[in-house]
């Protein structure tokens, strides 16, 4: 059954946040409370649409009594009475605990993990296979550093990700993915195994994380030769030391004065993810149990080449169709993932 007094509560703020927002906020406050309006705004539709089920229910029943209207009630009451526990089911999905980054663009970093070139060249197809994916969604998949292998993997790779729900979905990504081939540098045809990290952060803003100029070094530094995407022989390359945490940002693509801003998003996204998981923590003793926990040390994915087989193990989902998947074709994967995730919590609310 749908708690009642929680409908009326969140179609009480809803309407607060209407009203506030039509007067006129604070400039500081329009963000956030423009947030929570397109959050509230789906979930108050659903409201709406339930109650006025409900609502046709009464009525059917209650002309079952009349003989002129009894054919139309019967005829109406069957519809209803299906539709109903569908409503209501959407209405406990869309009152589920939300993820407040969820709405919020993602900052993607791939690294290669054990497996030597490998493990690089592994790790330019996973980025490949996400800009895929996000050209497949609609979003926008800006590359903001990349530095390369000498076969042409990846030795680091940083992208910035924006669009309607993208660390919603992309987050479910984040831990260790590992491949099962046969490298092109294997002259004997064996099967090796390697890995590469996938670590998936929502975008911060200036106004989520304070860094005052005093916790940061900034080193420039010549970007050249063939680990950068461009050949750049200028002092452009930045480098930030965050000092208290000791995270180290760097970005060589562009200018340096685009560099500083690129390093500075991506500190700031990184810190911004560490307050996260401390709160997490807090929540959660078992935060491990959790999908989409972000554990880079978890092992989450197994890419089976010679089988043309994709396993993600926390939900024991196997599928015959990776060069589809790939090919950025990660709909099914992420979709099986999130309707894992809202089980789990539904269980856990219900329980």
């Amino acid at each position: 059954m749908v708690p009642f007094d929680k409908l009326d509560q969140i179609t009480r703020r809803f309407e607060y946040l209407e009203a506030k927002l039509g007067q006129g906020a604070a400039p500081a406050e329009i963000a956030a409370l423009s947030r929570e309006y397109a959050d509230l705004k789906p979930v108050v539709a659903e409201i709406v649409a339930y109650r006025s089920a409900l609502a046709d229910l009464a009525e059917a029943e209650a002309i079952l009594t009349d003989p002129e209207m009894r054919a139309l009630a019967e005829e109406e009451l069957p519809r209803l009475k299906d539709r109903i526990p569908e409503m209501e089911q959407a209405l406990r999905l869309a009152l589920l605990p939300k993820d407040a980054a969820d709405a919020r663009p993602a900052i993607l970093e791939i690294r290669p993990g054990t497996g030597g070139e490998e493990a690089s060249l592994f790790a330019g197809d996973l980025a490949r296979m996400y800009q895929r994916y996000a050209e497949r969604m609609g979003w926008r998949f800006e590359v903001l550093e990349q530095q390369l292998s000498d076969l042409g993997g990846l030795k680091e790779f940083t992208a910035h990700v924006q669009g309607e729900g993208v660390f919603a979905r992309l987050k479910y990504e984040a831990g260790t993915h590992r491949v099962q081939r046969v490298p092109e540098t294997e002259a004997g045809g064996r099967i090796h195994t390697s890995a590469a990290t996938v670590a998936v952060l929502p975008e911060a803003e200036e106004v989520d994380i304070d860094i005052p100029a005093t916790d940061i070094r900034i080193d420039t530094m010549r970007a050249s030769g063939a680990g950068g995407q461009h050949v750049n022989t200028t002092d452009s390359a930045v480098r930030i030391t965050h000092i208290p945490s000791g995270i180290v940002v760097t970005s060589s693509e562009k200018s340096q004065h685009q560099n500083r801003a690129i390093a500075m998003q991506v500190l700031r996204a990184r810190l911004f993810e560490m307050e996260r998981d401390k709160a997490a923590s807090a929540r959660a003793a078992d935060r491990k149990a959790q999908v989409g926990s972000g554990d880079r040390s978890e092992r989450i994915r197994t890419y089976n080449f010679p089988q043309g087989r994709m396993t993600d193990h926390r939900i024991n989902l196997t599928l015959y169709a990776l060069p589809q998947i790939m090919q950025g074709d990660l709909g099914e994967v992420i979709e099986a993932l999130v309707s894992h995730d809202q089980a789990a919590k539904l269980a856990e609310m219900e329980a």
